[in-house]
């Protein structure tokens, strides 16, 4: 029967079926007899001899033929690669080590009673929803979307031609504003005033037709949602109509509601 470089009896004759090890070149029993070895002494025999092309390698007896061992890939600049040649070569306690992997099949059950405790957790969210509103349902959510409107813009252009002097943004990036309390401003912030609007028409693009105090949204306990112009300079219009609001007078708003205000803001109304 073949033996490997490493001196395990393979029944293979190109790599060892025992440690993997590569079958060409001379067996260990081969270099421990050639010329110039001492009887006996094998072991010893098998590490020291020079470095060269004829050197053998200390951890698997492979013949070298450069830097690193073609059989196990010890490194015989640096002497780098000895204890990882000798784990695979000797395969005894190698079966040892590995019993210790199947343990890794007990993490799957580490996901799965993490994922557990989540389930639950869900629950108590949607239980305040019952204890704040003693079985009521509570209303949508309503969002102001923020936007520089280009056919809102011309519209403002054919009304008044002075307006031609305030250029249409070229990069308008939306805003989405929740209307998360009772009143909700709509306009510029006044430094003078101290005063800056929840939807701030000052960011950029700035509308410089737009009032400090612009408009506001009124949210009611009831989920509705009403707009209500406080006397802005330049009106505020709705839904593409060119006559604006009443003056301090609340209209009702829809989920999908389009309010117009200074040269190109909409503001668009969203339920839930």
């Amino acid at each position: 029967m073949p033996t490997c470089p490493a001196g395990h009896s393979s029944g293979a004759d190109d790599y060892c079926d025992v440690c993997g090890t590569r079958m060409t070149g001379p067996t260990v029993s081969s270099i421990l007899t050639a010329p110039g070895s001492e009887a006996g002494n094998g072991a010893a025999t098998a590490a020291p001899p020079a470095a060269g092309s004829g050197e053998a390698c200390p951890d698997c007896a492979t013949p070298r033929t450069g830097r690193f061992c073609e059989g196990c890939g010890y490194d015989f600049a640096v002497g780098a690669g000895r204890s990882g040649a000798t784990g695979p070569v000797r395969t005894g306690p190698a079966p040892a080590s590995e019993s210790s992997v199947p343990s890794v099949p007990s993490v799957p059950s580490v996901p799965s009673a993490a994922s557990a405790p989540s389930v639950p957790s869900e629950e108590p969210a949607t239980g305040r929803w019952g204890t704040s509103g003693s079985g009521a349902t509570k209303p949508a959510a309503w969002t102001a979307i923020v936007n520089a409107d280009r056919d809102y813009y011309e519209t403002v252009l054919r009304q008044n031609e002075a307006n031609s002097a305030f250029t249409f943004p070229p990069y308008c990036p939306e805003r989405r504003i929740p209307l998360d309390r009772p009143q909700v401003r709509i306009g510029r912030r006044s430094v003078s005033q101290g005063t800056v609007p929840e939807i701030n028409l000052s960011e950029p693009p700035e509308d410089p037709g737009a009032s400090h105090t612009h408009a506001v949204l009124l949210s009611r306990p009831d989920g509705t949602v009403s707009l209500v112009d406080p006397g802005s300079t330049n009106g505020t219009t709705v839904n593409g109509s060119e006559e604006p609001i009443p003056v301090n007078v609340e209209v009702p708003m829809r989920d999908g509601d389009r309010i117009h205000i200074g040269v190109w803001t909409t503001i668009t109304l969203r339920k839930g």
